[in-house]
């Protein structure tokens, strides 16, 4: 425990995601996943994988490298987290290629799906390729020569590149070069090769350029090429209390990120160690920071094979979410809200009815405003036009964007001008936060009342993530809910102090102690034998305070269920601190997005939704907003028709226990299998179980565990 007494009670941030990415990987070795899903998987834990070096390793070298030696919770110094994250993604990239090897890369050729060598490509195909390299290819390679004259290149960050070893004859002396090639981004990593029939071949890009090197350097003898890859500290640096225009100094810091300081080095291990050694002390890098890869260097651009509509039988079922229920027929989306709270659980149920919310707000003659915050935007044409067409129909229109949603900068950057330019009046965030919450606001007239009608959110206003993430949606005209909302907006573009909300709770002012407050008195309640149960559903928990008042409601005797996809520092199931919590992570088709929180209160529940993970940085960093569930049935729903069907998932769920190990679910004897996912597609579609079940027949729909409950 390292001088913490405590240290052994939590599990280290790094180490926690690092496991989630082994999930991921996990599905992507699953044979009981279609093939092209499996590759998806494969793919994305390589992104994964990127970002978390970009981010947390960059940041993990800044400390050490500034002599930071303070131990965190779990009683580990930054210098003993960075070396058991590299012997952990040595491990893992030793795994990942293993299974490109022995497992994708055969299945994908047995469907015609392969990658070839150029010793086996046939005439034809070399004829093609050199006519596809000298007019697509060749026009943008630069050879880049390494000499006194020429020092090592300024190389981007997880830009592919080439290190070439030649000889040259010069006055009767044989004379041995470096050069390096850079493969240009826009291009393709995969070439598709012409056929006439269903097959599907390409060749790697760096292959083909290493086989026209000769062309690149004339006159000379190309000895070896070996691709390698860099990946650099990508973080913001951006001192708002020291810069007069905060979207100006976002560009500035924009163009500096593609040339931070390298963390690690990609090579693969067939290339020679003298090669590898001269470039690793060029960069600066230890031998830790270097990876030996045994396969395609960049796995993350095998996407490509799964993107088009091809192999349909390789694929998950088709899924179309319909549109939810409380709106089905209901053209006037304001009339289907005043009746009651409309309650949205994507993708099951059409994202498509939040944007016709905001495009019904942008035409209606009565409304006056609309006011939204916007993170990570995708840049959607529709949500975008309804809010430049409500400006063009004269309605006061602002938008509070915010700049640093990391790796979207330049995209919301982009779309802020726009708007802009539109006559959008846009709020580039809150100095010293930023603006994570999920919240759009409508003021319309209705006789001689004004009326306000807001969307409150877990996931982005963005219609194509809405497809792949699980998010629940609120749409409300509760008064003190539109009083809420309208504060918050003028906390975020105005000049006041935080007041406090009726309904919203919002971070970093006042959420970090509800949710002590809420857990605390449900452990008061299971002192008292009153019934005591606590389920909350994010995407990670690390915060230290929040942890331990977890631990102290488990030694109460209060229920503690936690749904967590990613980062968990919490370590359940131990004796005497932890035995009433449990800890599941569900990773599937959709990724696990939306944040609940329940808390039973001795029979009369309450409910929470948000935008919020239990992190310090959400909770301390950031603007969020959590709000309550007040419709009873809408209330009811969530408890029994999600949060019931996710803690019954024995399928795709994962169990953390008390060692930090992850293990998979089981059906219990003379249960059933259950899929919660699957679950929520039939609840949805149920001809799409249908067609589900003819390639998962064994996943089946069972009771709810909730049982019905009575108020005392």
């Amino acid at each position: 425990m390292k001088g913490n007494s405590k240290a052994a009670h939590f599990l280290n941030r790094e180490l926690s995601w690092l496991e989630f990415n082994q999930r991921v990987l996990d599905e992507a070795l699953d044979p009981t996943n279609p093939l092209l899903e499996r590759l998806k998987f494969f793919t994305i834990a390589s992104s994964n994988l990127d970002e978390f070096f970009e981010v947390r390793v960059a940041g993990l070298k800044q400390q050490i490298e500034s002599g930071n030696h303070t131990r965190t919770v779990d009683g580990l110094t930054p210098l003993e987290v960075f070396q058991a994250i590299t012997r952990r993604v040595h491990q893992m990239v030793t795994d990942k290629f293993a299974c490109w090897h022995n497992e994708l890369e055969p299945a994908l050729a047995k469907h015609k799906i392969r990658i070839l060598e150029f010793k086996e490509l046939k005439t034809a195909d070399l004829t093609w390729l050199e006519e596809f390299y000298g007019s697509k290819v060749r026009p943008v390679l630069t050879p880049l020569a390494i000499d006194p004259a020429h020092p090592f290149p300024q190389l981007l960050n997880k830009s592919l590149n080439l290190m070439v070893r030649l000889e040259m004859v010069k006055n009767g002396a044989s004379l041995k070069h470096l050069a390096v090639v850079q493969c240009p981004a826009i291009l393709p990593r995969l070439i598709q090769l012409p056929r006439e029939d269903d097959r599907r071949d390409y060749v790697f890009l760096d292959q083909l350029i290493g086989h026209f090197l000769a062309d690149l350097f004339p006159g000379t003898q190309i000895l070896g090429y070996w691709p390698f890859r860099l990946t650099r500290n990508s973080e913001l640096y951006v001192d708002e209390g020291d810069t007069p225009n905060l979207l100006k100094a976002v560009e500035e810091e924009l163009h500096r990120r593609r040339r931070g300081h390298a963390v690690r080095l990609e090579i693969p291990s067939s290339g020679p160690v003298q090669i590898r050694e001269a470039r690793r002390k060029t960069l600066y890098l230890t031998e830790q920071d270097c990876y030996l890869v045994d396969g395609p260097m960049n796995p993350s651009r095998l996407m490509m094979l799964y993107q088009g509509s091809h192999s349909p039988e390789l694929r998950d079922a088709p899924f179309l979410a319909p549109v939810g229920p409380a709106l089905r027929g209901r053209p006037d989306v304001f009339a289907a809200i005043r009746e009651r709270d409309i309650l949205l659980h994507h993708p099951y149920e059409n994202y498509s009815s939040v944007v016709e919310f905001l495009e019904s707000a942008a035409t209606d003659q009565d409304v006056l405003a609309i006011k939204m915050t916007l993170y990570r935007t995708g840049g959607d044409a529709r949500i975008f036009g309804a809010l430049m067409s409500a400006v063009n129909n004269g309605k006061q229109v602002t938008v509070v964007v915010e700049l640093r949603a990391r790796f979207d900068e330049a995209n919301n950057i982009e779309w802020a001008r726009k708007l802009e330019e539109n006559g959008v009046h846009v709020v580039y965030g809150l100095v010293g936060y930023k603006i994570h919450a999920k919240c759009a606001l409508v003021v319309r007239r209705e006789g001689y009342e004004i009326r306000r009608y807001v969307h409150l959110s877990t996931g982005n206003y963005n219609p194509n993530t809405a497809k792949l993430y699980t998010d629940l949606s609120l749409l409300t005209c509760r008064p003190e809910f539109g009083e809420d909302a309208t504060n918050l907006f003028n906390l975020l573009t105005g000049i006041c102090q935080f007041q406090g909300m009726k309904k919203l709770i919002v971070a970093p002012f006042d959420l970090h102690a509800r949710l002590l407050q809420l857990i605390a008195r449900e452990a008061a309640h299971a002192q008292r034998g009153l019934p005591a149960r606590l389920i909350a559903k994010f995407n990670s928990l690390v915060e230290p305070e929040l942890i331990q008042a977890l631990y102290a409601a488990s030694r109460a005797g209060v229920k503690v269920e936690l749904i967590v996809r990613g980062i968990c520092c919490l370590r359940p199931g131990v004796p005497g601190l932890s035995d009433n919590i449990t800890v599941r992570s569900i990773v599937d088709r959709f990724l696990e997005h939306s944040r609940i929180f329940y808390f039973e209160n001795a029979c009369q529940p309450e409910m929470f939704v948000g935008s919020a993970d239990w992190m310090p940085r959400n909770l301390f960093r950031r603007i969020e907003v959590v709000f309550p569930i007040e419709d009873g049935i809408l209330c009811d729903r969530v408890i029994r028709e999600i949060l019931g069907v996710t803690l019954a998932d024995n399928t795709k769920a994962r169990l953390l226990g008390a060692d930090g190990i992850y293990r998979r679910a089981k059906v219990p004897a003379g249960g059933k299998p259950r899929r919660s996912q699957m679950e929520f597609m039939a609840r949805a579609m149920p001809q799409t179980m249908e067609k589900a079940k003819e390639k998962f027949p064994r996943v089946e729909l069972a009771a709810r565990p909730f049982p019905k409950k009575k108020k005392p």
